[in-house]
């Protein structure tokens, strides 16, 4: 980072959130003002910031470098995507907007009992501010990178920076804002995909990176063959992908929060069905980035671990020069392989690389076995910080941070708005002035802030940090959508018999993951269905009667 990169991140950052702040300051102190906008944002600002609070700084720093190791496969992770919005549009839209709810739990009231609402809203808090914690350490490895800082202090300067911003600006704030860092995050992503491309041999083009990927198994977009322990394959993404993005849209507070705002309902439905169709082709690019990026490390020699602080370890632990000058020579042969189109050479090559790469892990293990291996998530902070020009270093770094501030911003938006209305307003202090709400709604924000820091302090070490978001996601949105999906779809079932099938359902789904039964998509379908089953299978045995409050349109 030179002074022209500070410079050039300091003035994006800082000019996109004050953009955002004066849009705030438009509000007013009132409840529907600071959680939902006052309801006046039209689609385009439900599309742009739908996009901007699922794609995080997780989303630029580690999709890449999953697309590094794994290929392409994650792509199927989204096939179900826009069915689940063609699904919401038609069912979820129609009751939430009539009923001019801040959160999705309300309906849950009206249409069950209190406490189906407060377990609902528990089932949302919890994950959420465990991903939230999660997002949080994304930039802080950027930053922590740069300035080599300590990450834990990093971590606590970042959630600081992110919680005061939510404080202040609210929820007219936060999306003005993700539509500027949305534009940003966008043409800064083609740049560096052309620029790779610049950077690669004279003869080695898209087209020719594409096929060097794909013959070193890198370009598997559709796997056909059905396994329940694959995690990413078509009948995962269709099937497990549909039920988490259904679940994660439609009842996830993060998402309906930003939806809610928008001016009417064909307004909310217009920006969620453009979301569907654009996520695809967006995540799909960022992959490609990936693929580009890969291919730039088979000209130019990678390094043993792309993590700098790993690297640095590395380097004092004794046996390193032996392995090292293996990876060299590896390397070279590798590239002789590929300019040849020697591709049966490629493939025993590729075999001696991850097997002498397993060998420095287990080495640097050995030596050191406090030190982070686990480099999935340094990969494209190494390219860029190490390749792009002075200037543009400074512009992706910002685009990273803004995009992780956007999703932390709408993160902490829901969490305060469900602690706020479905929780303090509805049991603690009912009946209070706006005022009241408004001031109290600022300190939760502090309060999950501080909490999120604390999960963020523990999530660096966890591997891929989109796998990990996603994972923690499964675990509960199963139920979650289950819960839903009885109160529209099964009329006789009550509040008590959703409740207790709930709480079964969910004991299930961790058991399940605990023993691994399954990879982790198919976790969100088996919690929809043991709750729809079961709370019908209760319906039936306690008779006709009906307790809802509101059966369903």
């Amino acid at each position: 980072m030179q002074a022209l990169d500070w410079i050039v991140l300091l003035a994006t950052i800082g000019g996109i959130v004050a953009y955002g702040s004066w849009k705030g300051k438009q509000t007013k102190h009132s409840l529907q003002g600071f959680l939902l906008a006052d309801r006046e944002l039209p689609w385009y600002h439900i599309l742009l910031s739908v996009m901007a609070t699922q794609a995080s700084a997780i989303t630029f720093l580690s999709v890449p470098g999953q697309a590094y190791h794994d290929g392409m496969r994650f792509v199927q992770f989204y096939l179900g995507l826009p069915i689940a919005m063609i699904i919401l549009s038609v069912t979820f839209i129609p009751h939430y907007f009539s009923l001019k709810v801040y959160t999705a739990y309300e309906f849950l009231e009206n249409r069950f009992d209190a406490k189906t609402r407060v377990l609902t809203s528990l089932l949302f808090l919890i994950p959420r501010a465990l991903s939230t914690g999660v997002t949080i350490a994304a930039p802080s490895i950027i930053l922590s990178t740069l300035l080599g800082w300590d990450l834990t202090w990093t971590n606590a300067v970042t959630a600081a920076i992110v919680t005061a911003y939510c404080m202040l600006g609210g929820s007219k704030a936060i999306s003005y804002t993700q539509m500027l860092q949305m534009a940003v995050v966008l043409v800064g992503m083609v740049f560096v995909g052309v620029y790779i491309v610049a950077q690669l041999p004279d003869e080695i083009g898209v087209k020719e990176s594409l096929q060097i990927a794909g013959k070193m198994g890198k370009v598997n977009l559709i796997d056909w063959k059905f396994d329940l322990n694959n995690r990413y394959n078509i009948w995962s993404g269709i099937i497990g992908g549909f039920f988490l993005q259904l679940s994660y849209f439609g009842t996830d507070q993060s998402q309906v929060g930003r939806y809610l705002s928008g001016v009417s309902s064909s307004e909310i439905k217009k920006g969620l069905l453009m979301n569907g169709f654009l996520k695809i082709p967006m995540q799909f690019f960022i992959l490609l980035v990936g693929i580009l990026v890969f291919t730039y490390y088979q000209f130019n020699a990678p390094p043993t671990f792309f993590n700098k602080n790993t690297e640095a370890i590395w380097a004092s632990v004794p046996g390193h020069e032996a392995i090292d000058q293996e990876k060299g020579a590896i390397f070279e042969a590798k590239k002789s392989a590929i300019l040849q189109k020697d591709y049966s050479r490629l493939n025993d090559l590729n075999k001696q690389a991850a097997a002498t790469q397993e060998k420095a892990v287990a080495l640097l293990k050995t030596a050191k076995p406090e030190t982070e291996a686990q480099d999935t998530n340094y990969i494209f902070l190494h390219y860029i910080i190490n390749q792009l020009p002075i200037g543009i270093v400074g512009f992706l770094i910002a685009m990273i941070l803004l995009s992780s501030m956007g999703s932390m911003a709408s993160a902490f938006g829901s969490l305060t708005s469900t602690s706020m209305v479905d929780i303090y307003e509805r049991f603690i202090a009912p009946d209070r002035g706006n005022q009241h709400y408004w001031w109290i709604s600022k300190l939760i924000t502090l309060g999950w802030g501080a909490l999120c820091l604390v999960v963020a302090t523990f999530a660096v070490n966890m591997g891929s940090l989109i796998e990990v978001v996603n994972i923690l996601g499964s675990w509960f949105y199963g139920t979650i959508l289950g819960i839903f999906l009885c109160a529209f779809y099964l009329p006789k079932t009550t509040g008590t018999q959703v409740f207790i099938a709930a709480l079964i359902a969910e004991a299930f789904v961790i058991y399940a993951w605990k023993v691994e039964w399954m990879a982790f998509l198919w976790l969100n379908v088996l919690g929809c269905l043991l709750v729809m089953a079961i709370a019908f299978i209760l319906s039936l045995i306690s008779g006709p009667k009906q307790t809802s409050k509101t059966s369903p349109e």
